[in-house]
């Protein structure tokens, strides 16, 4: 796995990695009733599976907006932030039946539409003097052929 660009480090270990096609969280499918998670899982949690094969999976970067809302308060730590502003957090169907949280950017609050399409990018969330530039990933406005 590649990990984040330009040797960026991410906010948590194995979030995500960057393809040539863009980047892509880092989830699990079982390998025998095809459930898929995020984050990875370490068992299949399919009542109805009896094998519970786990193998890591790269899930889709493009989807459909279900819901969202405006984070307002800065929450406290652990969470970090550089220059803290209200963000939208939206949940993005991935397509597949899953269904993703993850902060919006590169619209205004006014602009956001539920079942536009999105398009996962990765920025930096902070910078520490350690490790440099933490990154996450987020979800900006995509085409309308990134609905999955």
């Amino acid at each position: 796995m590649s990990g984040p660009p330009g040797g960026l480090v991410a906010v948590a270990e194995g979030l995500f990695e960057v393809q040539p096609e863009g980047p892509r969280l880092i989830g699990s499918r079982c390998a025998s009733c095809d459930t898929i998670y995020f984050p990875v899982a370490l068992s299949c949690r399919n009542p109805h599976c009896a094998e519970k094969r786990i193998e890591p999976a790269l899930l889709p970067n493009r989807g459909a907006l279900l819901s969202y809302t405006v984070q307002r308060y800065q929450p406290p730590p652990p969470f970090r932030m550089d220059n803290w502003e209200p963000y939208a957090i939206g949940l993005i169907d991935l397509g597949a039946g899953l269904e993703v949280m993850g902060m919006l950017t590169g619209l205004a609050f006014d602009a956001i539409q539920i079942g536009m399409p999105v398009r996962m990018v990765v920025q930096t969330l902070y910078t520490d003097a350690e490790r440099g530039a933490v990154t996450t990933y987020k979800f900006a406005p995509g085409d309308a052929g990134d609905v999955a």
